[in-house]
């Protein structure tokens, strides 16, 4: 298998989804997943759900919060900014240690606007990749600065929405 970084952005919906269909589908091609989602808060019906295919898609959330990051409290921000750090430390360990072949994070471009992470250190990030890993990007919008260091972009808009 041949790697790329791929990244689904945009401000339709279905951008997480398209991302765990690919790791279906590379389950089912005997490859090994992980998904590591960010800001989304510990949606545990979601994620039960999901964890019926493990152990070949793997899902890791390491936020305690159940509410947006724009909505907690100064206490609950600084709780949040240190389970992202571990968030972040883990997929360095994968990335480096080759633990996937499809490696999912979840939202990580949402910790750029809100000023958790920079977006050299997703560049960083992105860049420790093996060759054959795929690595797969999720959030609205995808900074200019990380263009050149990905393969490709898919938007996801509304064009119609009538919820």
């Amino acid at each position: 298998m041949e790697g790329s970084i791929e990244v689904f952005c945009g401000q339709g919906r279905g951008k997480s989804a398209a991302a765990v269909g690919l790791c279906v589908r590379g389950a089912s091609r005997g490859m090994q997943a992980i998904i590591i989602r960010f800001l989304k808060g510990k949606d545990s019906k979601q994620l039960d759900y999901l964890k019926r295919i493990e152990p070949e898609v793997q899902f890791f959330t390491f936020e305690k919060q159940n509410k947006c990051y724009s909505d907690q409290t100064e206490a609950e921000k600084e709780e949040t900014k240190k389970n992202i750090q571990i968030s972040l430390n883990y997929a360095k360990k994968v990335i480096d240690l080759c633990q996937c072949d499809i490696l999912v994070l979840d939202e990580i471009l949402e910790l750029v606007p809100v000023g958790l992470v920079t977006e050299e250190t997703l560049i960083e990030l992105i860049q420790r990749k093996d060759d054959d890993m795929q690595v797969i990007l999720t959030g609205k919008e995808l900074p200019d600065s990380m263009k050149p260091y990905v393969d490709n972009v898919y938007s996801v808009d509304i064009v119609k929405e009538s919820i």
